[in-house]
């Protein structure tokens, strides 16, 4: 995996912590819930502002990228990534404009990113919701379940 990601010019980012009163990898019997993840790397907030006004479908890309990132860093870290038998399904929020219709293209991000990197494993199924407000004025944010062995 680690291969397939320095080939897109990609590195796992630090892991980040829950910023309320949960954790950030759930495991309940062979399933683990991943929370919420935003295009937080390092620390480091990026892609704030609504879709479609400051941001253009390509920075909604390389955010839903940056959370799908985050993602795996979760499950590198907190279960390890050997383990994952499969991405079952993931959610998938943004913040937009009001004129602004093009999700499923910015949701790729995430998705072409699983499925690059995890291959079969990384089918997934997926739903998008647009909301008024995301943490910290962020566009996206990202949570998932994967079935772990």
């Amino acid at each position: 995996m680690f291969e397939k990601l320095k080939k897109l010019n990609l590195e796992l980012p630090e892991v980040s912590t829950p910023g309320g009163s949960y954790v950030s990898v759930n495991i309940r019997g062979n399933i683990a819930y991943i929370a919420i993840q935003f295009p937080i790397i390092n620390g480091k907030y990026h892609y704030q502002g609504r879709l479609g006004n400051e941001l253009t479908n390509e920075d909604g890309y390389k955010a839903m990228q940056m959370c799908a990132l985050n993602v795996l860093a979760q499950v590198h870290t907190k279960i390890g990534l050997d383990r994952i038998i499969g991405l079952n399904h993931f959610d998938a929020y943004y913040q937009s404009g009001n004129n602004w219709n093009d999700a499923p293209k910015i949701v790729n991000g995430a998705s072409d990113l699983f499925l690059e990197v995890l291959g079969d494993k990384g089918q997934h199924s997926r739903a998008i919701f647009g909301v008024e407000k995301l943490y910290s004025n962020l566009c996206a944010g990202l949570t998932c379940s994967f079935t772990i062995k």
